[in-house]
């Protein structure tokens, strides 16, 4: 990939966070929701291959795993992956892979799925066209993509926006992306919301959509 066609990535430090990251229960209860709308929205079959894509500690892997033949989880922080392998390890899950992938190091997506899914990693992308023209790329025939991400905001969801390319979606504007990337059937609706104190005091709900296609 060259010129446009870097996908660029920004990363805090995952791997410092890996070790607590499951101990927050609104990040926990999100995964949760997200896991709803998911199962809502698409029809799981247990022969189906799945990709989940910004995998962190597992939270979504782990709760679509008993639907499906068989999910990969992908993500680019090691300290995150470590925590999710010994959970693997320690169900005994023999159809859950956990893998580390570099966009930013040239690392290319492969494999074929039935179905991509992805929560809370798009705002990490700064150039989501080829990211999709990849996920597009390793579809099987009909296959469907789903992303969970922010709605637009000003900013205030991570307080600290180091990591931080998107401050949100405007969903016509990913949709239109999406379209681009070769997509049909591109739906969005409300997957989760999230209430977080700002400024002084005060505390203000943010809502998560979920955008779904299909190949």
């Amino acid at each position: 990939m060259s010129g446009g066609d870097e996908i660029d990535t920004k990363k805090r430090n995952f791997d410092r966070e890996a070790a607590n990251w499951d101990q927050v229960p609104s990040r926990v209860k999100v995964a949760q929701d997200i896991v709803r709308s998911l199962i809502q929205e698409i029809t799981f079959t247990t022969g189906m291959d799945v990709l989940d894509f910004g995998c962190g500690t597992g939270l979504l892997t782990l709760a679509l795993q008993p639907f499906v033949r068989s999910i990969t989880g992908l993500d680019s922080s090691r300290g995150m992956l470590d925590v999710f392998q010994t959970k693997i390890k320690e169900q005994n899950l023999n159809n859950v892979k956990a893998e580390y992938i570099d966009l930013d190091k040239g690392d290319v997506l492969s494999g074929s799925y039935h179905l991509i899914v992805s929560s809370m990693t798009l705002h990490h992308i700064k150039n989501i066209s080829p990211l999709l023209k990849q996920f597009y790329s390793i579809l099987l025939p009909s296959g469907v993509i789903a992303a969970a991400d922010l709605d637009l905001n000003d900013g205030q969801f991570h307080g600290d926006n180091d990591g931080v390319y998107h401050l949100g979606f405007d969903r016509e504007a990913l949709r239109l992306i999406f379209t681009e990337a070769g997509f049909q059937n591109i739906q969005t609706r409300q997957a989760a919301g999230i209430e977080k104190p700002v400024g002084d005091s005060q505390r203000r709900l943010f809502t998560i959509f979920l955008i779904t296609a299909c190949k």
